[in-house]
């Protein structure tokens, strides 16, 4: 979506909500690694979510420090690096998944 808009903040309701699933899934992946007794590999999954949250804060925030932080979040444009970050970790995300829910199938890893 920030791709399509240039880095603007779009202004559907689906880019509110699915933001605020995205910090939300943060915290649970957090909780998740402390409270639920994952196989190894599954562990991979909330802590690979939880590094880059927590990363993607960091280099966001260095991002727009260089283009200088607007005085309104209308004026906000998110940088194209962070929007490259934000795809690629997505289609590796999505792969480790894969893996790990077809692990029970895979003698590889077993």
């Amino acid at each position: 979506m920030l791709k399509k808009t240039d880095g603007k903040l779009p202004k559907s309701k689906f880019f509110q909500i699915s933001s605020i699933l995205d910090t939300i899934w943060f915290f649970i992946s957090v909780v998740v690694l402390y409270v639920i007794d994952l196989a190894p590999l599954a562990i991979a999954v909330p802590a690979a979510y939880g590094i880059y949250t927590t990363f993607g804060w960091v280099y966001g925030t260095r991002l727009l420090k260089r283009k200088g932080i607007p005085d309104s979040p209308k004026d906000m444009v998110i940088p194209a690096k962070y929007i490259a970050y934000s795809q690629s970790f997505s289609l590796i995300f999505f792969g480790l998944c894969l893996l790990v829910l077809s692990s029970p199938w895979l003698t590889i890893l077993q």
